[in-house]
């Protein structure tokens, strides 16, 4: 079901109590984004709901206000939302004390990387709402420190990387542990067939599916563009475009731990004030490095994709796809970091000439046509040493193999050859009309394909 909310519609429309709409009036809210308006009633009448929605439009918000409008405070760990990072887990359970903090309902984020006192600490004091990474969720349920008897509802935030090949056993074997009576609501930014068949296999068989997207998935305040690269000059085209444009506030996506490691060093030996985030740095590093970034004290992060599912900074006016991401569906939640609370934004992908077919892909999936940004400023640099004797040894290989090719005899090149030279080939004087039939290691005829 694709919809759009009239604009009218009002929070107060929606069925929610005075002590959740309290907090929704301080925060300056008044009207819910089309996600909210369709998937908050759904979930107040306690059916079963798929939600997909661009970035940055308040899914945590569709999601947790109908949670804090039916939770029973009575009840500790009733509610369970998981979700892919410890970043988003954060956020989600943050934004959920925000959205309650006139309710008597409590949430604890259940993370690695945190003191697990801590957070049994927070448990044992009764929070109703249950936030967390499957890994530490899982150690701590094995270590029998929380329970699933209670639970009365399950989300999955970012769904499509929730039931992925590296998540999709630890979601079976947690909500395997939940036999009671719940309800689920699976919200993301993109859901493809096979993910949505996937999710709909944990639901009721009423579940409905409320997608909000308006035909792209692409943030429509996002300029979108792509620069043509060899390899070996990106990090000497990123230093030059952050040297030259000045971009306000910027995030860096790379594909790899070790490559944003060893760009965020070659940036800041040329002096650029950069820092960086991904799955290695420990917990309280990643929360400082992401501190810095909201409070407007850090220029340039550079980023594993582990950010692209939880970074919510507003101020992030430029995306630079450094590594483009194998599968278009990242691209979306990457780009999604910038354009936030009606700004525009602007992304910048770097895309080398092997990665045309991927760039086409992502075109696709937006439903855009991303135009080329010329940039002739830039002077590349020399091909590297090591790539070209690379491309030598493969230029030699292809000419040995042409080579052999054309000095492989066929009966068609007969004509080439002198009477003499022929009899001294076929001296029984039967010369072969085709090539023999090959044969794997054997002198006799194959009976395959007979």
């Amino acid at each position: 079901m694709n919809l759009n909310t009239p604009p009218h519609i009002a929070f107060t429309d929606l069925g929610l109590r005075d002590s959740v709409l309290r907090a929704v009036e301080q925060m300056g809210f008044v009207h819910p984004t089309d996600i909210q308006a369709e998937i908050i009633p759904r979930i107040l009448a306690g059916r079963d709901v798929i939600g997909q929605a661009k970035t940055g439009t308040g899914k945590t918000a569709a999601f947790g206000l109908p949670i804090l409008n039916r939770a029973n405070p009575d009840v500790p760990m009733q509610a369970l939302i998981l979700t892919p990072t410890r970043e988003l887990a954060a956020q989600v359970t943050a934004e959920i004390e925000q959205l309650g903090r006139f309710t008597p309902i409590r949430a604890v984020c259940i993370i690695g990387g945190e003191s697990m006192q801590q957070q049994q600490r927070s448990i044992r004091e009764g929070a109703q709402i249950i936030v967390g990474t499957p890994g530490r969720i899982m150690d701590l349920h094995g270590r029998r420190q929380i329970h699933f008897r209670d639970i009365r509802f399950v989300v999955l935030d970012e769904v499509d990387r929730m039931l992925d090949i590296g998540f999709r056993d630890d979601i079976r074997r947690i909500l395997g542990h939940i036999s009671g009576p719940h309800q689920t609501v699976f919200v993301s930014a993109t859901i493809d067939a096979e993910i949505e068949r996937l999710a709909r296999s944990f639901m009721a068989s009423d579940a409905e599916k409320v997608t909000t997207v308006s035909g792209s998935l692409t943030v429509a305040m996002v300029v979108q563009k792509y620069l043509g690269v060899e390899p070996w000059d990106k990090r000497s085209l990123l230093l030059h475009l952050l040297r030259y444009e000045k971009p306000a506030t910027t995030l860096v996506f790379c594909k790899t731990k070790a490559t944003v490691h060893k760009l965020t060093r070659y940036l800041r030996d040329k002096d650029v004030s950069a820092r960086e985030i991904h799955g290695d740095l420990h917990q309280k590093k990643r929360n400082s490095v992401i501190n810095s970034m909201r409070e407007g004290k850090l220029d340039v992060l550079i980023a594993s994709d582990l950010a692209a599912r939880g970074l919510d900074v507003e101020h992030i006016t430029h995306v630079i796809n450094y590594d483009l991401p194998e599968d278009p569906e990242i691209y979306v939640h990457r780009i999604g970091r910038t354009a936030r609370a009606g700004r525009r934004g602007v992304a910048w992908s770097f895309v080398t000439p092997e990665q045309g077919q991927l760039l086409t892909n992502i075109e696709k999936l937006c439903g855009a046509h991303i135009e080329q940004l010329q940039y002739p400023d830039f002077k590349p640099g020399p091909i590297p040493q090591d790539v070209a004797e690379q491309k030598q040894r493969e230029q030699h290989r292809l000419e040995r193999v042409q080579a052999k090719r054309h000095s492989t005899w066929s009966p068609n090149n007969l004509d080439q050859l002198s009477s003499e030279q022929i009899a001294a080939m076929f001296p029984d004087g039967v010369v072969p009309k085709s090539v023999p039939r090959k044969t794997i290691g054997s002198r006799f005829r194959s009976r395959r394909g007979r």
